[in-house]
């Protein structure tokens, strides 16, 4: 691993390049304005099929929706090619012609991102190996055990795509009946999903029949990694499943101590809450295999420390979390029902997608803060979409990635997003491998307030040639922040002596023409 010292030299601000510090301000309205972007994320896109340059706009604009546009502009750099002299028939075959400026975005990548480049494309993926309880992976990216993973087709065509491996939907020993509909969503401005929430269960397929796949998988993809999720009733199963799945090819087995949905007698986040039945399950489990074993632990909890040290006296390798929130969501006015509705009731079911991310991280940083787990393998998830999301998962400690609610709203094709924009951040760093970040972040993270500095203010700055003066920051400032803002002319003046600098300004600006500034000031 780097020394401590090296990554705070790649990461210092104030050590910014020139360059480094442009592409910082040109990437900003990128990432926040995903709304503006209006494209729909076609399959087949009509876009590529029409573009005469094959510059693969459907390609490109994915990329700036998944946080790649660094990425998407390197490809652009070294594909010399360029749309700026077309006609741009893209936008006549895009199906919501008119909306989506497809030759303004490439061209705002090839003028002002690309110049900014100066490190090529790397030409392997090799910085992306790593392990998984020492067991070899192509990449850090596993499908979590869901839908997404539950046949040997969907499985088949995510290890086609580029996937590692995955958690298979967890396997039981009793019968599933599903209900119908089983999803709900809370959409945000772009319409993408934020926030995702399910009430589906297990496997509905016998344990027979998905031992059938785990054959045929491994017979196809002996090289692709199959994570065996299991549940069980009592001792007995858990021991017979692990045993079974080993036998039939899995590569390890990970303990479905968390799911929402399953919470009757011993099942599901009731064991994630007890330290008594996760140790129990976990030993019953290792006593039917030689397999790695992780424990998924719920994040239903108020901490997990002390069950994650359960799993461990109960001989598991690792912990994977975390699994879904206990959730409620969109109350329909006339009938009263939350969503989804079963025949005028619902349910509560479990909350994912990129809203639970941050919840994600803290159970993460908890755990590897923790001395007693320090030898124990992390298999984090909750809430990744984008490369970005899985970095954070990876300075804070987790060794691989597992994603669902990503895949469900885009695809498997994002593992190509996800793989390319991590690798080059590697290679831009100039880490060889990615052993070399994981658990980067965790010195700059307290469990406490108590120890961040508080003598010194940090300022908003004001970009005045962006400024549209709509005055947001100024009933912000006044209404939920220290009235420190007043408008002249439609431009906002700052008074230093009431700005506690909070940033809420930063916040909410709608068009980004506020942002930190260096100089912090020392407190009167």
């Amino acid at each position: 691993m780097f020394l401590k010292e090296e990554y705070q030299r790649f990461n210092s601000e104030k050590k910014l390049s020139q360059n480094e510090k442009r592409l910082t301000m040109i990437l900003h309205p990128f990432i926040r304005r995903k709304d503006m972007i209006y494209c729909s994320l076609c399959g087949n896109a009509p876009c590529s099929e029409a573009c005469p340059k094959k510059l693969n706009p459907d390609k490109l604009l994915r990329s700036i929706w998944l946080d790649g546009e660094v990425h998407a502009a390197a490809t652009l750099k070294e594909s010399k090619k360029t749309c700026a002299d077309c006609d741009a028939p893209c936008e006549k075959a895009c199906l919501r012609s008119g909306l989506v400026s497809i030759k303004k975005l490439i061209n705002k990548l090839q003028d002002e991102v690309v110049p900014t480049l100066n490190i090529p494309l790397p030409d392997n993926y090799d910085r992306l190996k790593t392990d998984f309880c020492g067991i070899p992976l192509e990449n850090p990216f596993l499908l979590s055990s869901s839908v997404v993973a539950s046949t040997y087709d969907t499985c088949s065509r995510a290890f086609d795509a580029g996937w590692a491996g995955a958690a298979f939907k967890t396997i039981c020993n009793f019968e599933i009946h599903e209900t119908s509909p089983r999803f709900a969503a809370i959409t945000g401005d772009s319409g993408s999903i934020v926030g995702f929430k399910n009430i589906e269960q297990l496997s509905d397929h016998s344990v027979e029949e998905n031992m059938e796949v785990f054959r045929q998988l491994k017979r196809d993809y002996p090289n692709k990694f199959i994570l065996a999720s299991i549940m069980g009733r009592n001792d007995e199963e858990w021991e017979y499943l692990s045993k079974i799945c080993e036998q039939n090819g899995a590569d390890a087995i990970e303990l479905n101590f968390s799911c929402p949905n399953m919470m009757d007698g011993n099942l599901g986040s009731t064991i994630g809450q007890s330290q008594d039945l996760v140790e129990r399950f976990t030993y019953a489990s290792k006593k039917g295999t030689s397999l790695p074993v992780l424990a998924k632990l719920t994040p239903n909890i108020d901490s997990m420390n002390e069950v994650a040290e359960a799993a461990k006296r109960g001989g598991a390798d690792g912990i994977a979390t975390i699994n879904t929130i206990k959730s409620i969501m969109q109350i329909d006015q006339n009938t009263y029902v939350s969503s989804p509705a079963v025949k005028n009731m619902s349910a509560v079911g479990g909350y994912s997608g990129n809203a639970v991310k941050p919840i994600a991280l803290r159970f993460i940083a908890e755990l590897r803060n923790n001395p007693n787990l320090s030898k124990m393998y992390i298999s984090g998830m909750g809430g990744i979409e984008t490369w970005k999301d899985a970095l954070e998962f990876i300075l804070l400690g987790s060794n691989s990635i597992q994603v669902t609610t990503a895949v469900m709203q885009y695809g498997y094709r994002i593992i190509d997003d996800l793989k390319d924009g991590l690798n080059y951040y590697l290679h831009k760093k100039g880490f060889s491998n990615i052993q070399e970040v994981i658990g980067l972040s965790l010195p700059y993270i307290s469990d406490t307030t108590d120890v961040l500095e508080r003598d010194t203010v940090v300022y908003p700055k004001f970009n005045r040639k962006t400024c549209i003066g709509c005055g947001r920051c100024q009933i912000s400032c006044a209404d939920g922040g220290h009235q420190a803002i007043r408008m002249e002319n439609r431009k906002p003046i700052l008074d230093p002596k009431k700005c506690l600098g909070c940033h809420l300004c930063v916040l909410v600006c709608p068009t980004d023409s506020i942002t930190s500034s260096e100089k912090r000031v020392i407190k009167k």
